[in-house]
């Protein structure tokens, strides 16, 4: 019993020490829902949480809605309020991979992935796939992503009264500066 306890814990302790874990606390998300010739309607997050396991691609990120600022308080309350409703959904997610994720190809010149996974907004869950550059340096890999989310997808409403001032196709920018998790 005792000469396989020896190799098996032996497993456990790879196991365990060989997954690459990356993560911030600092990502940053921004959307931008503006039409030509009116306001601009934009927001900015700076304190995105995300995990990535180096070893399978998988990706999970995280970020409390009331995190968003716009450049009016105004328009900031609108947001929580009426559009998104983060009384009711506070966070937004996404929880996926990096297609053909190869940690051994990473390097300081940027290289494009594809993100597939499950988003999760204002109490919705679609599947999505997205284009990502992805760069390493030293103990950080970047992974930055542009991509449209349309408001109707998620149950979002647009009051006809401001339907001409907020676009349904929104502009969202994520970059997640992540780190080696010890």
């Amino acid at each position: 019993m005792q000469k396989l306890l020896l190799p098996f814990l032996l497993l456990a302790v790879t196991i365990a020490f060989g997954q690459s874990k990356y993560m911030t606390k600092s990502g940053s998300m921004s959307f931008e829902a503006s039409q030509p010739s009116f306001e601009p309607i934009e927001a900015t997050h700076s304190a995105v949480s995300a995990l990535l396991n180096a070893d399978t691609g998988e990706l999970a990120v995280l970020a409390l809605v009331r995190g968003f600022r716009f450049p009016l308080a105004l328009m900031e309350e609108h947001f929580n309020e009426n559009y998104i409703e983060s009384h009711q959904y506070p966070k937004t997610s996404f929880k996926g991979s990096i297609l053909n994720f190869d940690s051994k190809a990473l390097s300081n010149q940027p290289r494009t992935v594809q993100l597939t996974g499950e988003l999760s907004m204002h109490g919705v869950t679609k599947l999505i796939s997205v284009s990502a550059t992805i760069t390493q340096s030293y103990e950080q890999i970047t992974l930055t992503s542009s991509f449209l989310v349309k408001t109707s997808d998620f149950g979002i409403k647009i009051p006809s009264l401001v339907r001409k001032q907020i676009d349904e196709n929104v502009q969202v920018e994520v970059s997640l500066p992540l780190q080696r998790k010890q």
